[in-house]
């Protein structure tokens, strides 16, 4: 059973910062693209940045110059001068491959509150 699991949400002032990690667990051969995903209240899911397993990254316009996402063996989100209109849950998202001949599955991870205060 592939899980993803986040952690580093919170409360956070306007103009802070908060670090999001992601971690996959379970068996399966590889991981393709990663990202992050949100969703405020009454809003459609948006995507917030993503980043392929060679390294290239994309980002909402809202986020460039303020969020950069990461990978390792896990993924990250490192967001600074945090607004308002950041709120939201921040889901992490990962398309994986369980085996070697096997097609791709997305998964996502149960979500993590982020709320920043004006």
């Amino acid at each position: 059973q592939v899980r993803l699991v986040e952690s580093g949400g919170g409360l956070v002032q306007a103009g802070g910062s908060l670090r999001l990690s992601c971690a996959a667990s379970g068996r399966f051969f590889s991981i393709n693209v990663m990202g992050w995903y949100r969703q405020a209240p009454g809003k459609q899911r948006e995507l917030v940045a993503a980043i392929t397993s060679g390294g290239s990254t994309n980002y909402a316009d809202s986020v460039k110059g303020r969020f950069t996402i990461s990978r390792d063996n896990a993924l990250y989100l490192q967001m600074n001068s945090l607004k308002p209109e950041d709120t939201a849950v921040y889901y992490c998202h990962a398309v994986i491959r369980k085996t070697v001949v096997g097609g791709t599955i997305d998964y996502w991870g149960q979500g993590t509150q982020v709320t920043v205060s004006s």
